[in-house]
């Protein structure tokens, strides 16, 4: 679960978004929609289904430990994968590699833009990570998604060094 919840919402459908020409948002209004007819917003993973081999559903307790907010253009998320509550060291500065790893190691932390294409296809870039290697020009994580109402299910799609194998898929709730 701890590498999996690493890919855990990071994406956004923003309320101006222009898909086809026409505003997310607006057009769901003028059609009666909801106001939350695009993704910007406070979400929270729920589940995640792992395919291929040892295929999988994992249900994220509560408290859930991940946030990602989504604005018009940005997205923030932090998420602990920790499968335990995460040790706190009497002095970081004279705690061992693995005591550091034991604290740290589960924790994600990114930030970057994101935009949307075909209606259903995020494609996010990480401006700044607690990974850094999956920051900077040039990287990228495309997602499909399907939203219904305040439910939405994230699928990864392809990196930067092409498809995944056996994409997760992410359940995500909005919580504002």
């Amino acid at each position: 679960m701890k590498k999996l919840l690493l890919v855990v919402l990071t994406v956004g459908l923003l309320p101006s978004q222009t898909v086809a020409g026409q505003s997310v948002q607006r057009s769901a209004e003028r059609e009666g929609g909801s106001k939350h007819a695009s993704i910007q917003g406070v979400w929270q993973a729920v589940e995640v289904t792992i395919m291929g081999p040892g295929a999988r559903t994992i249900a994220i307790p509560e408290p859930r430990p991940n946030l990602t907010i989504i604005t018009a253009r940005h997205y923030s998320r932090v998420e602990d994968q920790s499968e335990r509550p995460r040790p706190i060291p009497a002095d970081v500065t004279k705690a061992n590699a693995d005591e550091l790893r034991a604290v740290w190691g589960p924790f994600v932390g990114e930030a970057g833009t994101y935009e949307v294409t075909g209606g259903s296809v995020i494609t996010m870039r990480p401006i700044v990570s607690k990974n850094p290697a999956v920051m900077g020009p040039g990287t990228s994580i495309t997602y499909s998604y399907k939203l219904e109402g305040d439910t939405m299910w994230v699928t990864q799609q392809r990196n930067q060094n092409g498809p995944f194998t056996n994409p997760a898929t992410i359940k995500v709730v909005r919580v504002e």
